[in-house]
């Protein structure tokens, strides 16, 4: 892919959720929410602090981590569709 976040933001491709209910009930798009859940493609190098040194960021291409409902901005990329946000706005790493 030919795109690198910059400075502490992370590009996240949003992992589908289940399709139906524990008790077998097919849920229609049109009635699910939209995942919470997803996985890490690209993180740019981190944050600069006021010494000017770079502190990497925690996350890494790969992991799954779990994020705000709202939380960042919907892009295309290459037909795919794909959320950046801060990593600031992910509350965890799903291990």
């Amino acid at each position: 892919m030919g795109f690198r976040p910059l400075h502490d933001r992370v590009l996240i491709r949003r992992v589908e959720g289940e399709e139906k209910t524990r008790g077998g009930i097919i849920i229609p798009d049109t009635a699910k929410e939209k995942p919470m859940e997803g996985e890490v493609v690209s993180v740019g190098p981190g944050t600069r602090g006021d010494d000017g040194k770079v502190t990497a960021l925690d996350v890494k291409a790969g992991d799954r981590v779990l994020f705000g409902k709202w939380s960042g901005t919907e892009i295309k990329l290459e037909g795919e569709d794909l959320i950046i946000m801060k990593e600031s706005d992910i509350m965890g790493i799903i291990a």
